[in-house]
């Protein structure tokens, strides 16, 4: 017999967020990770014109950003992208991969955001403890990011207002560098930035595109917003504005950074490091202290992103889990502080297993593997929400005012956001590797639970409803 359906007496979220505050949430989520690590990858891959594949990845964001706002304000639930393909396709498995797809990008946004605090950690105190040396102080961080979220942390505007002027003042601080060494008449060569150099086999369009692909994951993190919705003052006519202006001020900031970087720092020093934008306070800055100041900057940017986003798959599974689409254990509750401990050790283990394999597989190139991971699996979200949003135009029960937007915005966002998941984009194989790993290993959990549902007499299990229970078969 089914549960009866208590929504209708849950109370409400308190609509406490403005404008001022939502600003600060989006650009605080974009800003941080992307540009601080993958500067010099990208780099890499044009060679000066670095500020090219971070425009291109803005332009892509704020054309799937289109398509978001439409079904934010048509459906202004916390539920995001798994809430919208399961309206438009109501298939539970596709609902399901794309929930845990979304968990996946946190766990490497995560693992990245690991690595390249391990790095600066080593550069800070001049341990020069090498890439084996990295990657244990990145399990080490990852597993503090565990202990934190085993003892429960409470997500607070105000701690995300402090860590958003961080992260945006040490972005702050590397253009204030870049005027400093111009205005000084130190060794500025702004020539570098209209210089491109794929300095591989690929052709023009494949490095752009490739590199496109790395500094995508530097503008991901707008897609978190439409999940504080429901905690938005009249979100139909904020939500636009805000968003749109969100990413206009993060692309800007990381253009000119790049600019700054390539116009300081040769082009194949900015491509080896693991701490790009210290090479660039140091080439701008020597006789300033902020040098020494920068990797301790970077090391807090990024780790507020780490835990948020740890956080975030923790949830996520947990969530799954209490939904029976994932094995119920993974739905338990610590007794004592009320977390969900198993969830959070297995999301953990998870990463481990990342930062073991780039570091023994990928040492070299761990940051954009783990980067370039995360934005291949939020781009196939991205694919199927640009989708979604032309299925729902032919949803009449969706009533009241909503955002629409321009039906060729979503097209053109399907179609390049699965042209950059596709091989033709020039992504490295190890991306596809771990991505799939990922995906395979919620694909095992996922039958494993079916199957166990069906012995033990659960139906009707899913997302976005009740799981209710029948006779157990004999």
């Amino acid at each position: 017999m089914g549960t009866p359906d208590t929504a209708s007496q849950e109370p409400e979220l308190r609509r406490v967020m403005g404008p001022g505050l939502l600003l600060l949430f989006v650009v605080g989520d974009i800003l941080g990770t992307g540009v601080y690590a993958l500067t010099g990858d990208v780099a890499g891959e044009v060679g000066g014109a670095a500020w090219l594949p971070f425009l291109v990845a803005f332009l892509i964001a704020t054309i799937t950003a289109f398509s978001y706002l439409e079904l934010v304000t048509k459906y202004p639930q916390a539920a995001g992208a798994a809430l919208y393909v399961h309206k438009a396709f109501g298939i539970q498995f596709v609902t399901f991969l794309v929930a845990f797809v979304v968990m996946c990008s946190g766990i490497t946004s995560a693992s990245t955001a690991s690595r390249f605090f391990a790095a600066n950690f080593d550069t800070g105190f001049g341990l020069g403890w090498g890439k084996f040396g990295i990657a244990v102080i990145a399990l080490l961080f990852m597993a503090l990011l565990a202990m934190v979220n085993l003892r429960g942390v409470g997500e607070s505007v105000k701690l995300n207002v402090v860590l958003t002027i961080v992260e945006a003042t040490g972005l702050m601080l590397v253009l204030f560098v870049g005027l400093w060494a111009f205005t000084r008449g130190l060794d500025v060569d702004f020539s570098r930035v209209i210089a491109f150099d794929t300095a591989t086999d690929k052709n023009a369009f494949m490095a752009v595109t490739a590199a496109t692909s790395l500094a995508f994951f530097a503008m991901v993190g707008f897609e978190d917003s439409v999940n504080m919705a429901e905690e938005t003052k009249d979100p139909v006519n904020t939500f636009p504005k805000v968003l749109l202006s969100g990413l206009t001020i993060a692309g800007i900031v990381y253009i000119l950074v790049s600019i700054v970087a390539v116009a300081l720092v040769p082009v194949g020093t900015l491509a080896e490091s693991d701490t790009p934008l210290v090479e660039v306070v140091k080439a701008g800055a020597p006789n300033l202290p902020i040098e020494e100041i920068f990797p301790f900057i970077s090391m807090f940017a990024v780790s507020n992103t780490a835990l948020i986003n740890m956080l975030m798959a923790s949830r996520l599974i947990y969530g799954m889990a209490r939904q029976h689409v994932l094995p119920p254990v993974l739905g338990t509750v610590h007794p004592r502080t009320r977390t969900p401990w198993v969830a959070i050790v297995f999301t953990t283990l998870i990463a481990f297993g990342l930062i073991v394999y780039v570091s023994a597989f990928a040492s070299s190139t761990a940051i954009s593997v783990l980067g370039g991971t995360t934005s291949l699996l939020l781009l196939a979200v991205f694919a199927m929400v640009n989708v979604a949003v032309l299925v729902l135009r032919h949803d009449v029960r969706a009533g009241g005012k909503h955002f629409r937007t321009p039906t060729a915005l979503p097209v053109i966002g399907f179609v390049v956001s699965l042209y950059l998941v596709t091989p033709l984009s020039g992504r490295p194989v190890q991306q596809y590797i771990v991505a799939l790993a990922l995906v395979g290993v919620g694909i095992v959990l996922f039958l494993i639970t079916m199957l166990v549902n069906r012995r033990v007499g659960v139906r009707d299990a899913g997302l976005f409803g009740e799981a209710h229970l029948t006779d157990a078969p004999d």
